[in-house]
């Protein structure tokens, strides 16, 4: 936490927030450095890591190979980030043997000039020209590498006409979800990926304390919103997202389209995060804006702080991560909201999966049976909605160990006090 430093003397002990006078957002920018100069990247040996991992699954669940498309999934495994367009540019791993990219023969050239850096898995091309099928390309080098028959995995993200193409010229094989291979791997986060998603987390407090700092009376919460993207800039993260709505806005999980004006005493909830290394921070804030909190905000603020509470004290390792979610609500059913997803209440799941994208499995809902497990990272956010009133919804992210889960980001210890 101590990348708050400067950020936390933004405010006098105990005010409300904009009744105090901080200073400029400029003279603020200006203070921040960066903090990624001593960020260690993913290693080449963790990706052949992650690549030997998925085929010891591929070898378990009788796969020949599995196809990834450009995305999240693409870049996990082989450093490697590419558009997409019309023309396919996928990666092949097979069960056994080197991993190999289909590209246009066009590319080739370009595709050489990335792999030469050295910081891309593997280095075997199959191009194929503007008249030529990339689909049988994409046979040929599950082929090569030993399988005539089996099942090929399509990662999720695999766009349609790529696995219908496949499908189509490789009759011997059976076209399927690569879910059982991909997931697995991607779910379990090593060291190094909570590291930088630890460092995005801190990244992100310090942009958000700024924020705060920015909000003034009559204006638009977006300058909050502005505020963090700037931060986030100059602190050395990638901007992801900075949401911030005010009043009856606050109700709405993702926000409203109609126009907001702060005024002293509304609810302001903020919701932001960016990335480091391509790994991602994921926090929510709520604050009073201006006055000192009523009872009826009050109240409210601290039975989220209590449901947020009882999921965390719910993800234990063996636990379902239904469990997260069940305890959480339980607070707030006592308490009068709901039922289920009815408002006012908690209209979604309590977390989400977090790692290379902000949203991904690992999420604590009713039905996930998945059983927690060291190196799962996730989301505890049990929203508090009530309509045509205010919302307020406290996230912070966990990750867990071999004693527990652990907080990426410390809960808000009190209403005027955002950070720990």
């Amino acid at each position: 936490m101590s990348a708050l430093g400067a950020g936390t003397s933004l405010f006098a002990a105990g005010s409300a927030f904009g009744m105090s006078k901080p200073d400029s957002l400029e003279v603020n920018l200006d203070r921040l450095t960066s903090r990624v100069a001593d960020v260690v990247p993913i290693s080449m040996e963790e990706r052949k890591t992650r690549v030997s991992k998925a085929q010891e699954l591929m070898a378990k669940n009788g796969f020949a190979a599995i196809v990834l498309d450009s995305g999240t999934t693409m870049s996990y495994f082989t450093g490697m980030g590419w558009g997409q367009s019309e023309r396919p540019m996928v990666v092949v791993i097979p069960a056994k043997g080197e991993v190999s990219y289909i590209c246009p023969k066009f590319e080739e050239d370009r595709l050489e000039e990335m792999l030469a850096t050295g910081t891309k898995l593997g280095d075997k091309i199959y191009p194929w020209e503007e008249d030529e099928s990339p689909y049988e390309q994409i046979k040929k080098a599950i082929l090569d590498a030993g399988a005539s028959s089996g099942k090929i995995g399509m990662e999720e993200r695999v766009r349609f006409f790529i696995a219908d193409g496949v499908r189509k010229v490789a009759s011997n094989f059976e076209v399927v979800s690569a879910d059982p291979i991909t997931i697995p791997c991607r779910i379990i986060k090593s060291s190094a990926e909570i590291a930088l998603m630890q460092r995005a987390t801190d990244i992100t407090i310090e942009a958000m304390t700024l924020g705060f700092a920015a909000l003034k009376e009559g204006e638009s919460p977006s300058t909050f919103s502005s505020a963090v993207a700037q931060a986030h800039q100059k602190l050395g993260g990638r901007h992801a997202f900075a949401l911030a709505n005010a009043g009856e806005a606050s109700a709405f999980p993702h926000g409203s389209s109609q126009p907001q004006k702060l005024k002293k005493g509304d609810v302001v909830l903020v919701d932001c995060g960016c990335t480091v290394q391509g790994y991602n921070s994921d926090i929510s804030r709520t604050i009073v804006f201006g006055a000192e909190p009523t009872a009826r905000q009050l109240e409210i603020w601290d039975l989220e702080k209590a449901a947020q509470a009882a999921g965390f004290k719910a993800a234990q390792l063996g636990a379902p991560l239904e469990a997260v979610d069940a305890a959480a609500r339980k607070v707030l059913t006592d308490a009068g909201f709901g039922p289920d997803y009815k408002l006012p209440g908690l209209p979604h799941r309590t977390g989400h999966g977090i790692g290379m994208d902000g949203h991904e499995w690992g999420n604590a809902v009713r039905g996930n049976k998945q059983i927690l497990e060291p190196g799962m990272c996730f989301s505890i956010e049990p929203n508090i909605s009530i309509v045509g009133e205010f919302g307020v919804r406290h996230e912070d992210c966990v990750y867990m160990t071999e004693s527990g889960p652990v907080w990426f980001s410390q809960p808000s210890p009190s209403i005027s006090k955002p950070f720990a």
